[in-house]
């Protein structure tokens, strides 16, 4: 498979492969430009990190926060993938849905794709020390959550729920972030000898809630993901929760999107957003739960479809969550 042509997880119109020029193609593939749902699932949970605390003080989100979440989340998931690709290249060369990208099929080599992933990294470190100081230190600690990922499918049957607990941590530093002052502020107040008076930000059960909503809806989504690949997977040896689960991942699914449903709803009442946002997530319960009665473990291409649908769940909630600001 050459770089012109669209990966089988891409949509045949994607922007990469209509209108990027060729050389470049390889290394926009590289960081998934080509397939941007998975920046969406990254960046949401940050965005409704923030969207909860704002809701919290009778606000609506602070748009240059979720500027700058929207900014962080392609950096670092294009760096991430980038990770992945490396350390997975022997393993994506057996599956037909991964043969084609950049390092399994010898477009880009491994010195060149660590360059690349350092330089995503360094520009992310930029944006992430415009956030509060304890939004920076879970920044730094989301590292080992990353680091350790690509190795999750070889040791467990559910490399999806580490997923879910490294995708969603921006939830914690959305509201982290939310709820402090930034750095560039920080120092600052300590140049006018008000450091010790610095809100740093905090965490609350609220945002513990949602973060613990975030990591069944990933584990429920990365499910239906991974059923593209039950074959290709038995054969290469790679676990999933797919696999695992067999006949039963539908019924998983629904279990794991119940879960995220009655989570999301605790966060919303620790944060005491009320009726409003209570209306909202009755929207993203019914998406949720379309989602889970039409999975079929033997429909891939349908599993990738639900797969993408997730981008709107997860906007659902965080509307329902700025919606909260108005309780």
């Amino acid at each position: 498979m050459t770089s012109a042509a669209p990966l089988p997880d891409a949509a045949p119109t994607n922007w990469v492969d209509r209108h990027a020029p060729a050389p470049l193609r390889p290394w926009l593939k590289l960081g998934r430009f080509d397939r941007p749902t998975g920046i969406w699932l990254l960046m949401l949970p940050g965005w409704q990190g923030v969207a909860l605390a704002a809701a919290e003080q009778g606000r609506l989100p602070n748009l240059q926060l979720l500027v700058l979440f929207f900014l962080g989340a392609a950096l670092m998931r294009a760096a991430g993938c980038a990770y992945n690709d490396i350390v997975d290249r022997d393993l994506d060369a057996k599956v037909a849905r991964t043969a084609g990208r950049p390092i399994a099929s010898g477009q880009i080599g491994v010195k060149a794709a660590w360059g690349y992933v350092i330089g995503c990294s360094l520009v992310s470190l930029l944006i992430l020390v415009c956030l509060s100081p304890l939004a920076i230190a879970l920044g730094v600690g989301s590292l080992a959550l990353v680091a350790i990922y690509p190795f999750m499918k070889r040791i467990t049957w559910w490399p999806q729920a580490w997923l879910g607990l490294t995708f969603n941590w921006g939830a914690l530093m959305g509201y982290a972030a939310a709820t402090g002052t930034s750095a560039l502020a920080a120092a600052w107040q300590y140049q006018t000898q008000d450091f010790f008076y610095l809100d740093t930000g905090r965490l609350t059960y609220a945002a513990g809630f949602l973060y613990l909503s975030g990591i069944f809806w990933t584990l429920g989504y990365d499910t239906i993901y991974a059923i593209q690949d039950l074959e290709d997977d038995a054969l290469a040896g790679v676990k999933s929760s797919a696999r695992r689960l067999g006949d039963k991942a539908q019924r998983a699914v629904a279990g794991f999107y119940l879960v995220t449903v009655a989570a999301a709803f605790v966060a919303g009442a620790a944060g005491g957003l009320g009726l409003p946002y209570d209306l909202a997530l009755f929207a993203f319960a019914i998406h949720l739960g379309l989602q889970a009665r039409r999975v079929k473990t033997t429909d891939p291409a349908l599993a990738l479809r639900l797969f993408r649908s997730n981008t709107w769940a997860g906007a659902i909630l965080f509307l329902a969550l700025a919606l909260g600001a108005f309780r």
